[in-house]
């Protein structure tokens, strides 16, 4: 990682997730640890105070924008995809951005967390919207961290392709990235105090302006957006309190023990999930890095996979990971604010996609992307067929007669090699059975 060019940082953070794996910590979280998250305030009774022109001024928006969506046959920057018109999720964010701006007349200032494998396209891309600025100005570069071989747990050496040994180590490093680039105290340097982090794919996310007023007021160092899990939302990571303490804390599918797992996937029960909408205040993030070393504790997430993902049959490894959410439990006074479906609308998957190109999402005039007021706030549930759905080029061919109505639609169940046409409507619970 030196001889990479990794800062103290970033190498601090990656030797405290390696101590992890190498005293087998497994980073689990039964239920019998946690109770429910509740209490928590909505957005409608603390969102009602509009941030001020000065605040603004001291407020950064940012985008998590390092993931290539390779789990959907993508090989470069998932914001990059098309969702409408032959507009892309960057061009409806920068649409979004140039309208916060000239909605409030504040120069709010706008980041993007790059991965060394988003970086190229993402700037390139950027070049036709010089009113933004300089492209390389508006990058913020992620880490990368070596893949530890599973059978050995030394750095993974793969002769074939020298990239494949590195990964990048999730969200998380955040924390890292904006602290070991310096970018961190530049910002404090300058007067910023309070950043506003989101995934590149979620077009609900924008800056709201109720929100900042009440996050600035509150004097809390880290809030969390959360919205009501719904069924498709069943194997996302959950928010939940400490049962010692009542800390908050955030619990990832892969930090569930497999007796656990039906009460990790009850919705009535762990009723909020993680929208990774996160406010944070900058100044306290560094004292809170400075107390700890200059790294957060954030858990560990071991992923197994092969070195070449595209070889199933080359060597196991693990790349360790962390999630900017867990952070939550590093703050003895962090939030969460519960928050409506119109700030989450993401896309991880093929079904994801359909659903955001289809009438059941509305694409506002500022760039949003939210459900459509017949949807009462509810996603429809889309289950494709894997062997015929799972890659975007995939969709795109069953797509290309026109896409389906789904604006009544509940639940689609696709089997089988489907085709669609923009005549299509599928209302209440829809079944598309075309195998032989």
């Amino acid at each position: 990682m030196e001889s990479a060019g990794l800062s103290k940082a970033a190498i601090a953070a990656f030797e405290r997730s390696y101590g992890l794996l190498a005293a087998n910590e497994s980073g689990l979280i039964p239920e019998s640890a946690i109770t429910p998250a509740q209490g928590l305030p909505l957005y409608e009774d603390v969102a009602t105070t509009q941030a001020t022109p000065d605040l603004l001024a001291k407020t950064v928006l940012l985008k998590l924008n390092g993931g290539l969506g390779t789990g959907m046959g993508l090989e470069k920057a998932k914001s990059l995809l098309p969702v409408r018109d032959g507009q892309t999720f960057l061009d409806l964010i920068v649409r979004q951005v140039l309208a916060a701006r000239k909605a409030t007349g504040s120069d709010l200032k706008f980041l993007l967390l790059n991965s060394f494998s988003t970086s190229e396209d993402t700037l390139a891309h950027l070049a036709k919207y010089p009113e933004l600025g300089k492209p390389s100005d508006l990058e913020l570069m992620q880490n990368k961290v070596p893949k530890i071989d599973a059978a050995t747990l030394a750095p993974v050496e793969w002769s074939v392709d020298r990239d494949h040994e590195w990964c990048p180590p999730g969200h998380g490093d955040l924390y890292p990235a904006i602290l070991g680039s310096g970018m961190l105290q530049q910002l404090l340097d300058a007067g910023y105090r309070y950043l506003f982090v989101s995934n590149s794919d979620n077009l609900g996310a924008t800056l709201d302006l109720g929100l900042l007023g009440w996050f600035a007021a509150s004097g809390k160092p880290f809030v969390m957006e959360v919205t009501a899990r719904t069924a498709a939302d069943r194997k996302g990571g959950h928010l939940a309190s400490r049962a010692t303490d009542g800390q908050l804390l955030l619990r990832e599918s892969a930090q569930c023990p497999d007796e656990d797992m039906d009460a990790f996937q009850d919705i009535s029960k762990h009723r909020y999930f993680n929208t990774n909408n996160l406010w944070l205040r900058l100044d306290l993030l560094a004292e809170a890095l400075d107390a700890n070393g200059g790294l957060l504790p954030l858990p560990v997430i071991k992923n197994k996979k092969t070195v070449d993902p595209r070889d199933k049959k080359s060597p196991a490894v693990y790349q360790l990971e962390t999630a900017m959410g867990a952070a939550i439990e590093c703050f003895a006074d962090a939030g969460a604010v519960v928050v409506p479906r119109t700030r989450f609308a993401p896309v991880k998957t093929t079904a994801d996609l359909l659903a955001l190109r289809s009438d059941a999402y509305v694409i506002t005039d500022d760039g949003r992307a939210v459900l459509a007021p017949e949807r009462n706030g509810i996603p429809p549930e889309i289950n494709l067929d894997g062997d015929h759905f799972k890659m975007v080029d995939q969709l795109d061919v069953a797509l290309a007669g026109g896409v389906p109505s789904l604006i009544r639609c509940k639940r689609l169940d696709v089997k089988g090699p489907a085709k669609f046409t923009s005549s299509d409507v599928y209302e209440g619970d829809a079944v598309v059975d075309v195998r032989s």
